[in-house]
């Protein structure tokens, strides 16, 4: 059975095997040293197990420079947001190019080794406009930027271990594993679901609605660096395994998670999702309402509209378009603008702040928006803040 041809032809792999991983830790105790930050770690591990397929390590200058203006790296595939590697800028100055270097977690253990080979100028003014269509500091992504590196070391990365304390390790599939898991279940048309959320009734929709038209669910949420006011993953997880114990055909729904830092970028941060899953064997991708959007950066669909920039054959998955979902008393079902007429007041649609408000409360959202079962794990994290 054939799956999907992950980006760029082939599903990298840039995790050293036992003997290699030995070599490289006694060959590291003499080389200088680079901690990464949160993001960074993430982007390691999505390098070094292919979720990032086809780059095999951080970009140099032309690509940065091409994906920035172009969407694409230098070499034309398409890949919408700059992967680099920018150390404070003391560090960055005592290390050369051609140089080898240890990069290492916040805990001060070997991740993997990085031959540098090129050293470039971080031009965040080049990047920040370009990737998230601001510069307001306000914004988490660019706030992260603003405090990188000014000069950024590119480089393929030979990885010891990509992460030494993972969460979830039985749902923490790399995209080989998960290609394995489809195939012994033979989908062929899988549908991936990115969350950083909790499933409410209309997230509920869009994911049956997609399961309709193919023959597997990979609910996929992110457990990379979120912002601080995100619903920490343990709880979302908590959330989404209630939910599919209870709400989905479980012989056709697989749970697993995406180390992935979110960059909060909207419409390029979509194409990004999509690529990633089409490396994790995924052939069609739900794209929602103001996808991997924050404040009011983007246009509530934008992130929809930025699919139609490019060639299908380019992005390879199926992009999923689903407008605006609510319960409507009206038909007393799911629905959205495209599918009934009735009145605003007759469409149950709460805000993430209202939503909040009554979890803190003890108080349950109404059935209609959220499942009871998700709601008493929400409830119970929300009063262990108060």
């Amino acid at each position: 059975m054939s799956l999907i041809t992950p980006h760029g032809g082939k599903l990298i792999n840039r995790i050293l095997d036992l003997a290699q991983g030995t070599a490289a830790t006694e060959a590291a105790a003499g080389l200088a040293s680079l901690t990464l930050s949160a993001r960074e770690q993430c982007d390691l591990e999505m390098i070094g197990i292919g979720a990032f397929s086809p780059l095999t390590g951080f970009m140099g200058r032309e690509d940065f420079e091409s994906v920035c203006k172009n969407m694409r790296l230098a070499n034309g595939t398409v890949w919408p947001i700059p992967v680099v590697l920018s150390p404070p800028d003391d560090v960055a100055a005592s290390i050369k190019e051609r140089e080898k270097i240890a990069l290492k977690d916040d805990r001060g253990n070997l991740l993997a080794i990085m031959t540098v080979r090129q050293k470039f100028p971080h031009d965040k003014k080049l990047e920040i406009p370009n990737v998230y269509r601001t510069e307001d500091e306000a914004h988490p992504g660019v706030a992260i930027v603003r405090k990188q590196g000014n000069t950024c070391l590119a480089g393929e990365v030979d990885v010891v271990n990509p992460n030494y304390a993972p969460e979830f390790p039985d749902h923490r599939l790399s995209p080989a594993r998960t290609r394995e898991a489809f195939a012994s279940r033979g989908w062929q048309t899988v549908a991936a679901f990115q969350t950083r959320n909790p499933i409410h009734r209309a997230h509920e929709y869009l994911t049956k609605c997609a399961l309709e038209i193919t023959d597997g669910l990979l609910i996929h949420p992110l457990v990379g660096e979120t912002k601080s006011d995100d619903i920490p993953a343990d709880v979302r997880m908590e959330c989404y395994r209630v939910l599919i114990d209870n709400y989905y055909n479980k012989d056709r729904t697989l749970l697993t998670v995406m180390p992935l830092a979110m960059r909060y970028a909207g419409p390029r941060e979509a194409i990004l999702h999509a690529l990633i899953r089409k490396n994790y064997g995924v052939t069609h991708f739900i794209v929602g309402r103001d996808h991997a959007g924050v404040g009011n950066y983007y246009g509530t669909y934008d992130a929809q509209k930025i699919f139609d920039e490019f060639k299908p054959d380019e992005i390879g998955v199926t992009p999923l378009k689903f407008e605006h979902t609510f319960y409507c008393k009206k038909t007393q079902a799911m629905a959205s603008p495209k599918t009934t007429n009735s009145a605003n007041e007759d469409r149950v649609m709460l805000s993430g702040t209202k939503v909040r408000e009554l979890l803190r409360a003890g108080q349950r959202p109404p059935a209609e928006f959220s499942r009871p079962e998700v709601a008493d794990v929400l409830i119970k994290w929300a009063k262990s803040l108060s």
